[in-house]
């Protein structure tokens, strides 16, 4: 006589340890910090509270390592554009700034999640350091497509580049997020490039015609 019982199945440690991740991220972006108590994050992750300690030594190392899933994710959706850019160095930068500045990076909800931990940061030495490392991650990234500009430039003006376009990428995904509503489509794109070619001084193009200025 057949069965209804569902086979069991063990899931790998890495596999709970990233539910318990989504799960936290999943509770502060629907409903702040607030929401992601141990018990939420367990009943989110269909967990017991009591197995959040085997995966993380307190709720404080799982917030951390939340926050930094959010900001690998965050600078893996703006690099993935350079898959398909191509060689061309100026090409390849355009793609990432507008990758940067479209969903699923420009996003309220993750934008709620980013805002949700920032405060912790004031508090805890190791988030300042998870910030820190995410914030260098995409720079990395960003300056390393500068630095292969076809223009002449010092290291150090490649980093000041860097720094100075990371800063206005920053600040339009800020806008986009809070008000998605509140421009045209295109629009945080088109002015992200405008920005970022007027630091480097080149004329960075439009990889697609859904970036191209909305008022042209």
């Amino acid at each position: 006589m057949p069965s209804d019982r569902r086979p069991y199945r063990r899931e790998s440690e890495t596999t709970r340890r990233d539910a318990l991740i989504e799960a936290a991220l999943d509770l502060v972006a629907n409903g702040g910090p607030q929401a992601a108590t141990v018990r939420a994050i367990a009943d989110r992750a269909g967990v017991t509270p009591g197995l959040i300690r085997h995966y993380f030594d307190s709720k404080e190392e799982l917030t951390r390592a939340a926050y930094r899933r959010l900001m690998e994710r965050l600078t893996q959706d703006s690099a993935s554009a350079l898959m398909a850019a191509g060689d061309d160095p100026m090409a390849r930068l355009a793609a990432f700034v507008t990758a940067s500045l479209r969903p699923p990076v420009v996003d309220p909800l993750r934008l709620g999640v980013w805002a949700g931990f920032l405060n912790n940061l004031r508090s805890d030495p190791e988030m300042r350091q998870t910030h820190e490392q995410g914030y260098r991650a995409y720079r990395d990234i960003l300056e390393g497509l500068i630095t292969a500009l076809p223009r002449k430039a010092s290291p150090e003006q490649c980093r000041r580049d860097a720094i100075a376009c990371n800063a206005v990428i920053d600040g339009l995904w800020l806008e986009g997020s809070a008000l998605p509503q509140g421009f045209a489509a295109g629009e945080l794109e088109a002015i992200g490039l405008a920005a970022v070619s007027a630091i480097v001084n080149l004329d960075l193009k439009p990889q697609d015609p859904s970036a191209k200025d909305p008022a042209a």
